[in-house]
């Protein structure tokens, strides 16, 4: 893991949320994946249930958002990232994620808060 193989998982992520379906999400997670959507909720758990998640969660491949990252570290097999998510235009929500990947699919991934 390097900063572009961050780089390359993020822009991947991103993508696929702007996609129509969840397919691709067995590129990003592995089977026994765990994804939060908040700091102190129980963990969604498997790439099912984290599709089913992202079916419910989010408008549809047209929703607006922008979406900015950062770099927070990377070392050995682990990145991690800083991700700040602005949905809607007007803005209707700012969440920032800490991504932490471990190699090319991701274990566990967690939104850390949502801040207005």
């Amino acid at each position: 893991m390097d900063r572009a193989d961050l780089a390359h998982w993020i822009e991947r992520y991103e993508r696929a949320w702007r996609t129509a379906g969840t397919a691709s999400l067995d590129q990003l997670f592995t089977e026994q994946a765990t994804y939060r959507s908040a700091p102190f909720d129980d963990p969604v758990v498997g790439l099912a249930a984290i599709a089913e998640f992202w079916e419910a969660e989010r408008e549809g491949p047209d929703e607006p958002f922008t979406m900015a990252w950062e770099p927070v570290a990377v070392e050995g097999g682990v990145g991690v990232a800083r991700v700040e998510v602005v949905y809607g235009d007007p803005s209707l929500g700012v969440f920032r994620e800490l991504t932490i990947t471990t190699g090319v699919r991701v274990s566990s991934w967690r939104n850390v808060r949502k801040i207005s």
